[in-house]
């Protein structure tokens, strides 16, 4: 962490999503399935993210040699607190082509088995881009710090309520607060923004992640 703030010359975005689609979507979905394979909201984000870098590849790779080197896949980090303190990211390779069913499934292993400590060396491997979820400790943003030699870190909070005018109607939708942490040698405020809101339309059509 103390290499990439001294190295890296970061810049921050954030956007409100409208998650009201999605859960809609994710319930009806989980009366099909089994309790054991119920989805939470944290699949269809990381599916939305892995399928929003795919489209802005700009974002999707490493700092290497004074220069960008795109990744050829989309390698998504997740960053898991350990039981016993720390960090760890391990990576859901091509989770773009995933479906939210097998990112969710991914997810619940990944998870379990970096917490108790047996994670495969291809699995620790550097991600192309990592997503940081601190929603379930109810942080409601998180602007993370970019690891290197990645050059982006897309962080997620908590699903609210909150007032939003639909159509010009004022009502309480639930909303996530998505942000961007990104190297300012490999991209600007523009990328980063398609990135932000690639993810936002993704997310309204769920039926399509």
């Amino acid at each position: 962490m103390s290499r990439s703030k001294r190295e890296i010359p970061h810049f921050y975005l954030s956007t409100t999503v409208d998650m009201a689609a999605a859960l809609e979507w994710m319930r009806a979905r989980n009366r099909e399935l089994p309790l054991s394979a119920r989805l939470v909201p944290a699949a269809l984000m990381l599916k939305a993210v892995a399928l929003a870098v795919r489209k802005v590849p700009e974002l999707n790779g490493h700092w290497a040699d004074d220069g960008f080197v795109p990744a050829e896949d989309v390698r998504l980090g997740v960053a898991v607190s350990l039981r016993g303190g720390g960090l760890a990211a391990p990576s859901l390779a091509h989770a773009d082509t995933l479906s939210v069913d097998e990112v969710m499934a991914a997810l619940k292993d990944l998870v379990a088995r970096a917490r108790g400590g047996r994670l495969r060396a291809s699995e620790t491997a550097d991600p192309s881009l990592t997503v940081t979820n601190l929603g379930d400790q109810g942080v409601e943003a998180v602007f993370g710090v970019v690891y290197p030699p990645q050059v982006a870190l897309v962080g997620l909070g908590r699903i609210v309520g909150r007032p939003v005018a639909v159509n010009g109607l004022l009502g309480v939708r639930p909303v996530v607060t998505a942000t961007l942490s990104a190297d300012h040698r490999a991209a600007d405020g523009a990328t980063g923004a398609r990135l932000l809101t690639t993810m936002d339309r993704l997310l309204q059509q769920p039926e399509e992640l």
